[in-house]
């Protein structure tokens, strides 16, 4: 495949494209470091989920105008997934969020196995990639086995993982990247690891997206899923499912529904102007660099805004690192990672410290993010996170750096 030229847009270019960018607090224009949770969306995402429910808004599969465009309007978007994935079109669902397409999923794939099948999970993964094979194991007396994370290094333990794994293994259940310390995982180790005690492979890719394109054929993993609005679309969920095994899956269905994949796991008519607008940051996204194909105008994009992050996440990790009582969590700026910094200020709740820096216009979360597993594990109450997304800017990270250094120097 040839390569890409990167001619990727400055940050401020980017940020033009971001109506939230001008809020302010106080004095102070908001710095949003909570991509994590969701990120802001451009006006091109908007733009096209308005023009959508405007001028072509119908249901599906219906001889009139409107309704043939809304099936055009889908299908390109599956099209768009598919080079952001690197698969075939009829690979591509769509749904709510990715929770709702994971429990949807686990349902499916338990009718078919038995009691004592077990699936094997990691104490790194968001309860999305938890709970929902929990829930099928209660229901077919399955058993799950968790793998453990280093709560020093915020990685994962592959000896004990290797270890979980037998001839009862029916799925592998891993996260590429953890929401809360920004770890990444070797999921296509782990799908190799799956394949070789003939269990199948799922990957929560919602926080691996963002900031690492997607490449199925790279993961080699059975099943995948993200949400758009992880990376400036609106609120969507997607599913990567290996063609074979979406038309096989038992998933319950309107019997008059289309019985062929991937439309057989779209359960109810769908969100079509969240579709069109996910596809449109997928869209937005390869707008920002020059390429022979939109998969090249991507991969120039990410490459870019990982050098960028790369500098950024190594400034936040080493000035969070000198200021007194602050805790940092999760690999270093020199171990693949994503541009996601978690920590503690000691002698202070995550949350009143959220509080705080929010008054001064520094946007953040705080709490367990859905990874309860890796707060109990690091013996904490909750974690302050800090996400950087394709609007950050140096100037707004010494900003936060510095509300830190003032928060924490209160307390004598």
């Amino acid at each position: 495949m040839p390569r890409a030229t990167p001619s990727t847009l400055s940050v401020n270019d980017i940020r033009a494209q971001f109506p939230a960018l001008q809020r302010t607090c106080g004095s102070q224009p908001v710095a949003y470091f909570d991509g994590p949770g969701g990120t802001q969306v451009p006006r091109p995402v908007v733009d096209a989920m308005v023009n959508y429910l405007y001028h072509h808004n119908a249901n599906t599969h219906w001889a009139y105008p409107t309704s043939a465009e809304t099936d055009q309007a889908l299908a390109a978007s599956r099209d768009a997934f598919a080079d952001f994935l690197n698969t075939d079109r009829d690979c591509v669902v769509f749904g709510n969020n990715m929770t709702t397409l994971t429990f949807h999923l686990a349902r499916a794939l338990g009718r078919s196995w038995s009691k004592g099948d077990e699936i094997v999970t990691t104490e790194l993964d968001h309860h999305a990639n938890i709970d929902p094979w929990r829930d099928v194991a209660a229901h077919r007396g399955l058993i799950v086995r968790t793998a453990r994370m280093d709560a020093r290094s915020g990685q994962l333990d592959w000896d004990h993982f290797e270890s979980l794994l037998g001839d009862r293994t029916r799925l592998v259940a891993i996260g590429a990247a953890s929401n809360a310390l920004g770890t990444i995982n070797d999921v296509a180790r782990a799908h190799t690891l799956a394949h070789a005690c003939g269990a199948l492979s799922f990957v929560d890719a919602v926080h691996y997206a963002p900031h690492v394109l997607p490449d199925i054929e790279v993961m080699g993993c059975d099943f995948l899923a993200c949400s758009s609005y992880k990376f400036y679309g609106p609120h969507a969920g997607i599913l990567y499912g290996r063609r074979a095994l979406l038309d096989m899956l038992a998933t319950p269905r309107l019997l008059p529904a289309p019985n062929t994949a991937p439309e057989r796991l779209e359960t109810g008519t769908q969100n079509h102007e969240g579709i069109v607008g996910a596809a449109a940051a997928v869209d937005f996204l390869a707008s920002l660099s020059t390429g022979t194909t939109r998969r090249d105008r991507l991969q120039a994009t990410y490459n870019a805004l990982h050098a960028r992050s790369s500098a950024q996440i190594a400034q936040l990790w080493d000035g969070l690192g000198a200021i007194s009582r602050v805790t940092r969590y999760g690999p270093p700026p020199e171990v693949n990672r994503t541009p996601t910094v978690a920590f503690t200020i000691d002698g202070f709740l995550a949350e009143s410290v959220s509080r705080s820096l929010a008054t001064r216009g520094l946007f953040l979360s705080h709490g367990d993010f859905y990874a309860a597993t890796i707060v109990e594990r690091l013996g904490v109450e909750g974690l302050l996170r800090v996400g950087l997304a394709c609007y950050a800017t140096d100037e707004e990270v010494e900003r936060l750096l510095a509300a830190v250094q003032h928060i924490a120097a209160t307390l004598r």
